[in-house]
């Protein structure tokens, strides 16, 4: 029998507020019914009160963004290597890896569910979004430092981003050698050619 969840007896700090939460939301995204984790029973489930759940976040949107992020820069942080080619094939090859683990594919999904619908749905994505879109700009940003031409952060999303994501949608595995390395090459050239810029 699954134990009873706790409820909020004990004040909890709001780092501890936030771990809870966020583990609640990948156990119930995880869980086989697949269900969509709502802002009662992630509450439920981190034994916190849905107002502060509300107070912290806003929305579940926002939520599920800051669960992603959160995990991406534990798991996917992104490498100074040296070079704009480095940079992205080794960010890349983390992309790899996390899709093919439940976690990754959770992950995923939980991008999806933290879509804003609505007339200004780019501008809410890009403020869910943020701290990835900044830790992005700055692979662009030491490239051109070191006076290489980095392609815009539109093209490094299609690219690099998207193909993981439709993939993970469809159950399709990447392959298991190269494939890394085809995206960049796809995005910048061959590295004999010229990259783009």
């Amino acid at each position: 029998m699954n134990p009873t969840p706790r409820t909020e007896r004990v004040r909890k700090s709001p780092e501890q507020v936030r771990t809870a939460v966020h583990q609640a939301v990948l156990d119930l995204m995880a869980a086989p019914d697949g269900a969509e984790p709502t802002i009662p029973a992630i509450a439920q489930r981190a034994g916190v009160n849905h107002t502060s759940i509300y107070r912290r976040w806003g929305s579940r949107e926002a939520l599920l963004a800051d669960v992603v992020t959160t995990h991406l820069e534990r798991t996917a942080p992104l490498s100074d290597t040296g070079s704009l080619r480095g940079d992205l094939t080794a960010w890349a090859r983390a992309g790899v890896d996390g899709i093919r683990r439940p976690e990754g594919r959770v992950l995923v999904r939980a991008v999806a569910l933290s879509m804003p619908s609505g007339a200004d749905t780019w501008t809410e994505r890009a403020r869910h979004f943020g701290r990835r879109m900044r830790s992005i700009e700055s692979i662009r940003e030491r490239a051109t430092a070191r006076g290489e031409h980095p392609p815009s952060l539109e093209d490094i999303l299609d690219q690099i981003v998207a193909p993981f994501h439709v993939r993970a949608a469809f159950g399709i595995e990447p392959p298991d050698t190269g494939y890394p390395e085809l995206l960049v090459s796809r995005l910048l050239g061959t590295p004999d050619t010229p990259e783009a810029g």
